[in-house]
């Protein structure tokens, strides 16, 4: 074999070595890049997760007339979404045995707050409606005791009349206008989730 042909096959080989090197490399690299998008899209499948799951943990719906009729009603929105959360979980046609909408007013309740709000011919299941009215039960309630928003909590749950009578006995208040206790179970795990679900919410910037 001549030292020309030797040469020329010496070359071919080198030049397969370095396709090889190339097509290994080629490879490498795309590997290297599937995984780093892998990667990514993981991070970014997390954070999707964790704000779903935010979101889910603490929905709020009808935000709009939450501020509007909380504001004139000189409430807290946080409240009021707390006591929404509670009361039917922002599940407009939400339905009781004695009460229903957003706010869980009773047919009587509604009726008499309605008729002193000056509405005329409306449904109180209306979302905007039974907004408005649960805000304005909710001030009537804080004004008539004295600001004392548990108590006023405890009276949107159990009902003024139960309150009343709690604030009269020593056995659950020690100056007849804050509630040292509540007998009723429902009612006192009631106010302790609203107050529960106010703070939550206030960290999650729910209104932001």
């Amino acid at each position: 074999m001549s030292r020309y042909a030797t040469k020329s096959r010496l070359r071919k080989k080198q030049a397969l070595r370095r396709r090889r090197k190339l097509i290994k490399a080629v490879k490498s690299f795309f590997l290297i890049l599937c995984a780093a998008i892998i990667i990514v899209s993981a991070v970014f499948a997390v954070r999707s997760g964790k704000e779903l799951s935010k979101s889910i943990k603490y929905p709020v719906e009808y935000s709009d007339y939450i501020v509007k009729y909380a504001a004139e009603n000189d409430l807290d929105p946080y409240l009021v979404i707390a006591v929404i959360r509670q009361e039917s979980n922002f599940i407009a046609d939400a339905q009781s045995p004695y009460a229903g909408g957003l706010m869980q007013l009773t047919p009587l309740t509604a009726q008499e707050f309605g008729g002193k709000l000056g509405l005329i011919d409306y449904n109180y299941m209306d979302p905007e409606t039974n907004i408005r009215i649960g805000c304005f039960l909710l001030r009537t309630l804080i004004d008539k005791y004295g600001g004392e928003v548990d108590t006023a909590l405890a009276a949107y749950n159990g009902g003024p009349a139960n309150v009343d009578t709690w604030l009269a006995d020593p056995a659950y208040s020690s100056d007849g206008k804050r509630l040292d206790n509540i007998p009723f179970e429902e009612t006192s795990s009631y106010v302790k989730r609203v107050n529960n679900y106010m703070k939550e919410y206030k960290k999650s910037g729910s209104l932001e």
